[in-house]
């Protein structure tokens, strides 16, 4: 089981994940696109992406806006796993976008 990460650690990395931000006990981001299908593809990138890493996020669709959220549940809070995937979810957004 992932280990909950310090409030210290997670502002330091935060720094490093542009657009990033921190709500309670989880992170999230908002991503904007063109189009609906551009969105549809890039929430089905981040589907494979988070099956691979068997972490996934919560995705919220709103036509062109896309907001993941990322928390581990078993943690009870943020961890490295989200992080890591937040960073796999920022490399997906610029393939697609």
């Amino acid at each position: 089981m992932a280990e909950r990460l310090s409030d210290i650690a997670i502002q330091r990395e935060l720094g490093s994940l542009q657009g990033w931000s921190r709500r309670g006990d989880l992170i999230t981001k908002t991503f904007q696109f063109r189009s609906f299908l551009t969105g549809i593809d890039f929430v089905a990138a981040i589907a494979k992406a988070a099956e691979t890493a068997d972490h996934h996020p919560d995705i919220d669709i709103r036509y062109t806006k896309i907001v993941c959220t990322l928390s581990t549940h078993s943690a009870g809070g943020i961890t490295q796993k989200d992080l890591d995937m937040a960073r796999q979810i920022d490399r997906v957004h610029e393939k697609i976008n």
